[in-house]
Protein backbone atom coordinates (compact mmCIF):
# COMPACT_ATOMS: atom_id res chain seq x y z
CA UNK A 1 0.00 0.00 0.00
CA UNK A 2 1.59 3.51 -0.66
CA UNK A 3 2.09 6.02 1.34
CA UNK A 4 0.15 9.52 1.69
CA UNK A 5 2.55 12.35 0.37
CA UNK A 6 2.92 15.19 1.85
CA UNK A 7 2.52 17.69 -0.60
CA UNK A 8 3.85 20.82 1.33
CA UNK A 9 6.28 21.89 -0.46
CA UNK A 10 5.44 21.37 -4.06
CA UNK A 11 2.22 23.75 -3.42
CA UNK A 12 5.16 26.38 -2.39
CA UNK A 13 6.94 26.19 -4.78
CA UNK A 14 3.85 26.33 -7.19
CA UNK A 15 3.36 29.69 -5.00
CA UNK A 16 0.11 28.43 -3.43
CA UNK A 17 -0.04 29.13 0.60
CA UNK A 18 0.73 26.97 3.08
CA UNK A 19 0.38 26.13 6.56
CA UNK A 20 3.52 26.12 7.02
CA UNK A 21 7.05 27.21 5.53
CA UNK A 22 8.42 23.80 4.32
CA UNK A 23 12.15 23.03 4.48
CA UNK A 24 15.08 20.79 3.06
CA UNK A 25 18.56 21.16 3.08
CA UNK A 26 21.18 21.07 0.39
CA UNK A 27 23.63 18.34 0.69
CA UNK A 28 21.17 17.06 3.69
CA UNK A 29 22.13 13.30 2.01
CA UNK A 30 25.64 12.39 4.08
CA UNK A 31 27.67 14.47 4.75
CA UNK A 32 27.27 14.72 8.62
CA UNK A 33 25.30 11.10 9.13
CA UNK A 34 26.99 8.69 11.19
CA UNK A 35 25.50 5.76 9.00
CA UNK A 36 26.67 7.73 5.39
CA UNK A 37 30.10 7.84 7.06
CA UNK A 38 30.23 4.22 7.76
CA UNK A 39 29.16 3.42 4.22
CA UNK A 40 31.65 5.66 2.49
CA UNK A 41 34.34 3.40 4.42
CA UNK A 42 33.26 1.06 2.01
CA UNK A 43 32.33 2.61 -0.89
CA UNK A 44 33.14 5.18 -2.73
CA UNK A 45 30.10 8.05 -4.26
CA UNK A 46 29.82 6.51 -7.38
CA UNK A 47 29.72 3.14 -5.60
CA UNK A 48 26.79 4.17 -3.63
CA UNK A 49 25.08 5.92 -6.80
CA UNK A 50 25.23 3.05 -9.24
CA UNK A 51 23.19 0.44 -6.48
CA UNK A 52 19.77 2.00 -6.50
CA UNK A 53 18.59 0.35 -3.26
CA UNK A 54 21.59 1.75 -1.36
CA UNK A 55 21.57 5.19 -2.88
CA UNK A 56 17.53 5.39 -1.94
CA UNK A 57 18.61 4.54 1.84
CA UNK A 58 20.90 7.20 1.55
CA UNK A 59 18.48 9.84 0.24
CA UNK A 60 16.05 8.64 2.41
CA UNK A 61 18.05 9.33 5.77
CA UNK A 62 17.74 12.51 6.04
CA UNK A 63 14.15 12.41 5.58
CA UNK A 64 13.58 10.06 8.44
CA UNK A 65 16.02 11.73 10.62
CA UNK A 66 15.39 15.28 10.27
CA UNK A 67 11.62 15.86 9.34
CA UNK A 68 12.75 17.47 6.06
CA UNK A 69 9.72 18.05 3.69
CA UNK A 70 11.72 16.72 0.56
CA UNK A 71 14.15 14.36 -0.45
CA UNK A 72 17.31 15.57 -2.77
CA UNK A 73 18.61 12.48 -5.05
CA UNK A 74 21.93 11.68 -3.55
CA UNK A 75 24.41 11.96 -6.44
CA UNK A 76 26.88 14.32 -7.61
CA UNK A 77 26.51 17.14 -10.95
CA UNK A 78 29.16 15.12 -12.57
CA UNK A 79 27.00 11.62 -12.63
CA UNK A 80 26.03 12.05 -16.34
CA UNK A 81 29.39 12.82 -17.89
CA UNK A 82 30.98 9.73 -18.25
CA UNK A 83 28.18 8.83 -20.87
CA UNK A 84 29.40 11.92 -22.66
CA UNK A 85 33.25 10.24 -22.71
CA UNK A 86 34.18 12.87 -19.67
CA UNK A 87 36.66 10.69 -17.93
CA UNK A 88 35.76 12.33 -14.23
CA UNK A 89 37.27 10.94 -11.06
CA UNK A 90 35.69 12.34 -7.58
CA UNK A 91 39.15 12.54 -5.50
CA UNK A 92 39.03 12.79 -1.56
CA UNK A 93 39.85 16.18 -0.79
CA UNK A 94 39.65 17.55 -4.06
CA UNK A 95 36.39 17.06 -5.70
CA UNK A 96 35.78 16.00 -9.58
CA UNK A 97 39.26 15.75 -11.62
CA UNK A 98 38.70 15.01 -15.39
CA UNK A 99 41.35 13.86 -16.93
CA UNK A 100 40.03 14.65 -21.18
CA UNK A 101 39.86 18.40 -20.32
CA UNK A 102 38.01 20.41 -23.30
CA UNK A 103 40.18 22.39 -25.41
CA UNK A 104 39.21 22.66 -28.62
CA UNK A 105 36.13 22.02 -31.08
CA UNK A 106 37.99 18.93 -31.78
CA UNK A 107 37.17 18.09 -28.24
CA UNK A 108 33.80 19.26 -28.36
CA UNK A 109 32.80 17.31 -31.10
CA UNK A 110 33.71 13.73 -29.60
CA UNK A 111 31.10 13.97 -26.77
CA UNK A 112 28.51 11.64 -27.36
CA UNK A 113 24.86 12.30 -26.34
CA UNK A 114 23.41 11.16 -23.04
CA UNK A 115 20.37 8.19 -23.38
CA UNK A 116 19.56 8.24 -19.85
CA UNK A 117 17.89 4.47 -19.82
CA UNK A 118 21.27 3.44 -20.93
CA UNK A 119 23.57 5.51 -19.54
CA UNK A 120 22.25 6.04 -15.94
CA UNK A 121 19.81 2.95 -15.14
CA UNK A 122 20.67 3.47 -11.79
CA UNK A 123 19.98 6.96 -10.75
CA UNK A 124 16.25 6.13 -12.59
CA UNK A 125 16.04 2.80 -10.74
CA UNK A 126 16.79 4.98 -7.27
CA UNK A 127 14.22 7.41 -8.30
CA UNK A 128 11.42 5.15 -9.09
CA UNK A 129 12.51 2.84 -5.74
CA UNK A 130 11.96 6.39 -3.97
CA UNK A 131 8.61 7.40 -5.21
CA UNK A 132 7.31 4.24 -5.61
CA UNK A 133 7.14 3.11 -1.94
CA UNK A 134 9.78 4.38 0.27
CA UNK A 135 9.01 8.37 0.60
CA UNK A 136 6.19 10.38 2.30
CA UNK A 137 7.35 13.39 0.80
CA UNK A 138 8.47 14.48 -2.92
CA UNK A 139 11.93 13.21 -4.14
CA UNK A 140 13.77 16.37 -5.92
CA UNK A 141 15.53 15.10 -8.83
CA UNK A 142 18.73 18.03 -10.20
CA UNK A 143 21.81 18.52 -12.44
CA UNK A 144 24.32 20.58 -12.98
CA UNK A 145 23.92 23.72 -15.45
CA UNK A 146 26.18 23.74 -18.43
CA UNK A 147 28.63 26.51 -17.16
CA UNK A 148 29.52 24.76 -13.76
CA UNK A 149 29.92 21.47 -15.40
CA UNK A 150 31.82 22.82 -18.36
CA UNK A 151 33.81 24.72 -15.96
CA UNK A 152 35.16 21.35 -14.65
CA UNK A 153 35.15 20.07 -17.98
CA UNK A 154 37.48 22.88 -19.19
CA UNK A 155 39.76 23.37 -16.05
CA UNK A 156 40.06 19.69 -15.42
CA UNK A 157 38.43 19.96 -11.98
CA UNK A 158 37.67 23.06 -9.59
CA UNK A 159 39.03 26.34 -10.25
CA UNK A 160 39.16 30.08 -8.34
CA UNK A 161 38.91 32.45 -11.01
CA UNK A 162 37.53 29.81 -13.60
CA UNK A 163 40.47 31.65 -15.75
CA UNK A 164 40.52 28.60 -18.74
CA UNK A 165 36.64 28.90 -19.05
CA UNK A 166 36.37 32.22 -19.34
CA UNK A 167 39.43 32.56 -21.73
CA UNK A 168 37.55 29.97 -24.36
CA UNK A 169 34.35 31.23 -23.69
CA UNK A 170 35.96 34.98 -24.78
CA UNK A 171 38.61 33.70 -27.48
CA UNK A 172 36.59 30.77 -28.88
CA UNK A 173 32.78 31.16 -29.16
CA UNK A 174 32.54 28.40 -31.44
CA UNK A 175 33.63 26.12 -29.28
CA UNK A 176 32.19 28.24 -26.02
CA UNK A 177 28.27 27.68 -27.67
CA UNK A 178 29.21 24.56 -29.41
CA UNK A 179 29.78 23.47 -26.17
CA UNK A 180 26.33 24.62 -24.15
CA UNK A 181 24.74 23.12 -26.79
CA UNK A 182 25.78 19.68 -26.26
CA UNK A 183 25.30 20.11 -22.70
CA UNK A 184 22.06 21.82 -22.96
CA UNK A 185 20.89 18.89 -24.83
CA UNK A 186 21.92 16.82 -21.72
CA UNK A 187 20.52 18.80 -18.95
CA UNK A 188 16.93 17.98 -21.04
CA UNK A 189 17.49 14.62 -21.67
CA UNK A 190 18.95 13.68 -18.16
CA UNK A 191 16.06 15.84 -16.17
CA UNK A 192 13.11 14.65 -18.24
CA UNK A 193 14.19 11.19 -17.54
CA UNK A 194 13.92 11.66 -13.70
CA UNK A 195 10.92 13.50 -14.25
CA UNK A 196 9.14 10.16 -16.49
CA UNK A 197 10.92 8.17 -13.14
CA UNK A 198 9.08 10.22 -10.41
CA UNK A 199 10.83 13.03 -9.51
CA UNK A 200 8.19 15.60 -8.44
CA UNK A 201 10.82 18.41 -8.98
CA UNK A 202 13.97 20.02 -10.33
CA UNK A 203 16.86 21.58 -8.89
CA UNK A 204 19.46 23.09 -11.96
CA UNK A 205 22.38 23.91 -10.04
CA UNK A 206 24.54 26.64 -11.19
CA UNK A 207 27.04 26.70 -8.53
CA UNK A 208 29.83 28.96 -10.18
CA UNK A 209 28.00 31.12 -12.81
CA UNK A 210 28.78 33.65 -10.00
CA UNK A 211 31.80 34.37 -11.59
CA UNK A 212 30.50 36.02 -14.38
CA UNK A 213 29.34 39.43 -14.80
CA UNK A 214 25.67 40.17 -15.96
CA UNK A 215 26.83 41.14 -19.59
CA UNK A 216 28.60 38.11 -20.00
CA UNK A 217 25.92 35.68 -18.06
CA UNK A 218 23.48 37.71 -20.88
CA UNK A 219 25.90 37.08 -23.69
CA UNK A 220 27.28 33.22 -23.36
CA UNK A 221 24.89 31.92 -21.02
CA UNK A 222 21.19 32.96 -20.68
CA UNK A 223 20.40 31.57 -24.32
CA UNK A 224 21.26 27.78 -23.18
CA UNK A 225 19.28 28.70 -20.08
CA UNK A 226 16.35 29.91 -21.64
CA UNK A 227 16.32 26.31 -24.12
CA UNK A 228 16.62 24.05 -21.21
CA UNK A 229 13.78 25.16 -19.07
CA UNK A 230 11.66 26.72 -22.37
CA UNK A 231 11.88 22.64 -22.47
CA UNK A 232 11.78 21.15 -19.17
CA UNK A 233 8.63 23.58 -18.55
CA UNK A 234 6.29 21.18 -20.59
CA UNK A 235 6.88 18.54 -17.90
CA UNK A 236 4.71 20.55 -15.28
CA UNK A 237 7.17 20.07 -12.24
CA UNK A 238 8.65 23.26 -10.06
CA UNK A 239 11.68 24.25 -11.58
CA UNK A 240 14.35 25.72 -9.12
CA UNK A 241 17.50 27.36 -10.21
CA UNK A 242 20.58 28.25 -7.47
CA UNK A 243 24.24 29.34 -7.61
CA UNK A 244 26.40 31.24 -4.99
CA UNK A 245 27.43 34.46 -5.33
CA UNK A 246 24.77 35.39 -7.96
CA UNK A 247 23.58 38.46 -6.17
CA UNK A 248 24.17 41.04 -9.46
CA UNK A 249 21.85 38.17 -11.68
CA UNK A 250 18.91 38.02 -9.63
CA UNK A 251 17.14 39.88 -12.06
CA UNK A 252 18.60 37.82 -15.26
CA UNK A 253 17.34 34.52 -13.53
CA UNK A 254 13.40 36.15 -12.74
CA UNK A 255 13.20 36.79 -16.64
CA UNK A 256 14.13 32.81 -17.13
CA UNK A 257 10.64 30.30 -17.29
CA UNK A 258 11.78 29.18 -13.40
CA UNK A 259 9.59 28.59 -10.57
CA UNK A 260 11.66 29.29 -8.31
CA UNK A 261 14.97 31.21 -7.30
CA UNK A 262 17.26 30.05 -4.86
CA UNK A 263 19.24 32.59 -2.76
CA UNK A 264 22.47 32.19 -1.26
CA UNK A 265 23.24 33.47 2.29
CA UNK A 266 24.42 36.96 0.57
CA UNK A 267 21.10 38.26 -0.15
CA UNK A 268 18.28 38.57 2.00
CA UNK A 269 14.54 37.78 0.87
CA UNK A 270 13.24 41.50 1.88
CA UNK A 271 16.65 42.32 -1.11
CA UNK A 272 16.05 40.01 -2.93
CA UNK A 273 12.17 41.83 -3.12
CA UNK A 274 13.14 45.09 -3.38
CA UNK A 275 15.37 44.14 -6.17
CA UNK A 276 12.40 43.36 -8.21
CA UNK A 277 12.70 39.19 -7.85
CA UNK A 278 8.70 38.00 -7.95
CA UNK A 279 9.40 34.44 -8.27
CA UNK A 280 9.05 32.21 -5.29
CA UNK A 281 12.03 32.08 -3.18
CA UNK A 282 14.03 29.46 -1.28
CA UNK A 283 17.08 29.76 1.09
CA UNK A 284 18.73 30.91 2.76
CA UNK A 285 20.60 30.11 6.43
CA UNK A 286 24.37 30.31 6.32
CA UNK A 287 25.18 27.20 6.86
CA UNK A 288 27.70 28.65 9.02
CA UNK A 289 25.77 29.63 11.30
CA UNK A 290 24.72 26.16 12.56
CA UNK A 291 27.81 25.93 14.40
CA UNK A 292 27.09 28.89 16.40
CA UNK A 293 24.92 28.43 19.60
CA UNK A 294 21.60 27.66 19.40
CA UNK A 295 20.38 31.15 20.31
CA UNK A 296 22.34 32.42 17.44
CA UNK A 297 20.58 29.72 15.22
CA UNK A 298 17.08 30.07 16.07
CA UNK A 299 17.59 33.97 16.00
CA UNK A 300 18.82 34.06 12.42
CA UNK A 301 16.41 31.15 11.47
CA UNK A 302 13.67 33.20 12.77
CA UNK A 303 14.70 36.47 10.99
CA UNK A 304 14.56 34.95 7.81
CA UNK A 305 11.32 33.47 8.66
CA UNK A 306 9.96 36.53 9.90
CA UNK A 307 11.05 38.13 5.82
CA UNK A 308 10.02 35.67 4.57
CA UNK A 309 6.18 35.00 5.59
CA UNK A 310 5.35 38.38 4.59
CA UNK A 311 5.42 37.42 1.09
CA UNK A 312 3.97 33.98 1.67
CA UNK A 313 5.44 31.53 -0.38
CA UNK A 314 8.39 30.60 0.48
CA UNK A 315 11.19 27.20 1.39
CA UNK A 316 13.39 27.12 3.70
CA UNK A 317 16.72 26.14 3.12
CA UNK A 318 20.23 26.66 3.56
CA UNK A 319 22.54 29.16 1.23
CA UNK A 320 24.98 26.26 0.25
CA UNK A 321 25.33 23.03 1.32
CA UNK A 322 25.34 21.27 4.57
CA UNK A 323 29.21 20.37 5.99
CA UNK A 324 30.00 17.48 7.45
CA UNK A 325 31.07 19.35 10.24
CA UNK A 326 27.03 19.79 10.85
CA UNK A 327 26.17 18.30 13.69
CA UNK A 328 22.66 15.91 12.45
CA UNK A 329 21.00 17.07 15.88
CA UNK A 330 21.20 20.53 15.04
CA UNK A 331 19.59 19.96 11.95
CA UNK A 332 16.76 18.12 13.45
CA UNK A 333 15.94 21.21 15.86
CA UNK A 334 16.20 23.32 13.22
CA UNK A 335 13.76 21.41 11.59
CA UNK A 336 11.31 21.39 14.18
CA UNK A 337 11.85 25.26 14.72
CA UNK A 338 11.18 26.06 11.26
CA UNK A 339 8.09 24.19 10.68
CA UNK A 340 6.59 25.41 14.66
CA UNK A 341 7.61 29.35 14.40
CA UNK A 342 6.07 29.28 10.74
CA UNK A 343 2.38 27.35 11.29
CA UNK A 344 -0.33 29.90 10.38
Amino acid sequence: MSKQINDTIIRAYNGEKTDYTPAWFMRQAGRSQKEYRELKKKYSLFEITHQPELCAYVTRLPVEHYGVDAAILYKDIMSPLPSLGVDVEIKSGIGPVIANPIRNLQDVEKLGAINPKNDVPYVLDTIRLLSEEQLEVPLIGFSGAPFTLASYMIEGGPSRNYGKTKAMMYSQPDVWFALMDKLGDMVIEYVKAQIAAGARAIQIFDSWVGALNAPDYRMFIKPVMQRIFSELQKENVPLIIFGVGARHLLLEWNELPVDVIGLDWRTSITEARQMGVTKVLQGNLDPAILLADWETIESRTKGILDEAMQQESHVFNLGHGVTPDISPETLKKLTELIHTYSKR
